[in-house]
């Protein structure tokens, strides 16, 4: 499973957040110092499996220090499908690029992201996906509790 404390770490950490699905994942990249994040690309999956190229050429320019995944579990925190599959993309993440994985409850922020997408957008074309606010959403998120293991030290 992925880890879903946190870094024993004070210094500024930038991080690419990833909404994983089968279709398309959501990326967004942010830093803890403002504990912002900014939505970025939505990639192309096939069966979940991305194009690694576009993944290896975010973390070139992105140059996180670490990934957060979002962990989608049911809505009773039971575990599901995607669930396993997120966990198994985040495996897959820290063998091939060696950079930490952290995992952050995910459940309701692809509705969030929907809701942000629907009031920036209003009066203006539809934006078809949305995964790319949801993985800043669970970026955000995870900065927050972050900040608060932080501030308990």
């Amino acid at each position: 499973m992925i880890p879903t404390t946190f870094p024993a770490n004070t210094k500024p950490l930038s991080a690419l957040g990833f909404d994983y699905g089968t279709q398309r994942i959501g990326v967004a990249f942010g830093q803890s110092l403002t504990g912002t994040a900014k939505a970025i690309k939505v990639l192309k999956a096939k069966d979940g499996i991305p194009d690694w190229n576009e993944i290896e050429s975010l973390i070139a320019e992105w140059t996180p220090d670490l990934f957060v995944i979002g962990l989608p579990y049911n809505l009773d925190g039971s575990e599901s499908e995607l669930l396993r599959r997120a966990v198994k993309f985040s495996n897959r993440l820290n063998g091939r690029f060696n950079k930490p994985c952290y995992g952050m409850d995910e459940r309701l922020s692809s509705q969030a992201a929907a809701e942000q997408a629907l009031e920036e957008n209003r009066g203006s074309k539809k934006r078809t996906a949305i995964d790319d606010i949801a993985a800043q959403i669970i970026l955000e998120n995870w900065f927050t509790e972050f900040s608060n293991q932080a501030n308990q030290r």
